[in-house]
């Protein structure tokens, strides 16, 4: 092909948006003649990388709009470490399915024991399923709630948290709310009841979330619409952390 040709084919195939299209089709060409393909199979064979390409484009987007603090997967998880985490439960979970029903999940269990993990893990199952994530810390979720609060954009705010498919609370009870703090929370996550899921990850058994609600009467409320339709995951044990890094260090000491 003359470099005319080719400069106005590049042109548009960035125009049409195809950039899989414009890296491989001159290798695609090349293999298919020496394989004995006609043009259909030619084209059939870019339209799948470029379908591939484009598809895996987009799970990075998502992965880049679910503010994730570090892309783990369920693969690099230790279950073994926590033995009362039920693994098939988890597996189960990594389908997706219950988001599709507008389920919520909640991990307990004491500080360090891969609740976090385990969370992240199931949002990049979300991501790659299509569906849409939000990744937060309760305390950094309560203090942005507050900040639109006084901004006067609460409402726009509320919108964007409702409108994910899988939002992740990370870290509930590690620090006490404010009244305000504690209201906007509970009536963030009110709105999306049956509209979204929620998992939540706490260090605190739930008779102990009065501690970080403040009434019983606001933690009651919550408990009922994360609890309507839940599953629980069980994280009690050893410092998952403290098992990783002992790993670590154990062949150096050798």
């Amino acid at each position: 092909m003359s470099e005319a040709p080719k400069i106005l084919l590049a042109h548009q195939l960035k125009l049409l948006k195809l950039p899989t299209f414009l890296r491989e089709y001159e290798k695609m060409a090349r293999q298919c003649a020496a394989e004995g393909l006609d043009h259909i199979q030619f084209l059939a064979r870019l339209v799948e990388l470029e379908l591939i390409d484009r598809e895996r484009r987009t799970i990075e987007r998502r992965i880049k709009a679910a503010n994730f603090p570090a892309v783990k997967s369920l693969d690099s998880f230790d279950f073994k470490a926590i033995p009362k985490l039920n693994k098939i439960q988890v597996l189960e979970l990594a389908r997706c399915e219950w988001i599709e029903r507008r389920e919520n999940v909640i991990a307990l269990g004491p500080s360090g024991t891969g609740k976090t993990h385990v969370a992240l893990g199931l949002g990049l199952h979300a991501c790659q399923k299509g569906l849409s994530v939000g990744f937060t810390t309760a305390a950094a979720l309560v203090n942005a709630l507050m900040e639109a609060r006084d901004e006067r954009r609460l409402l726009r705010l509320q919108k964007q948290i409702a409108g994910y498919k899988l939002l992740i609370i990370d870290e509930l009870g590690f620090v006490p709310l404010s009244k305000t703090g504690a209201e906007l929370l509970f009536e963030t996550i009110s709105l999306r009841y049956e509209r979204g899921s929620t998992l939540i990850t706490s260090n605190l058994p739930f008779d102990e979330w009065t501690e970080t609600f403040g009434t019983e009467r606001l933690t009651g409320a919550l408990l009922d619409r994360l609890t309507h339709h839940v599953s629980i995951l069980e994280m009690n044990g050893d410092s998952y952390r403290l098992a990783q890094s002992r790993a670590r260090k154990s062949p150096q000491a050798e």
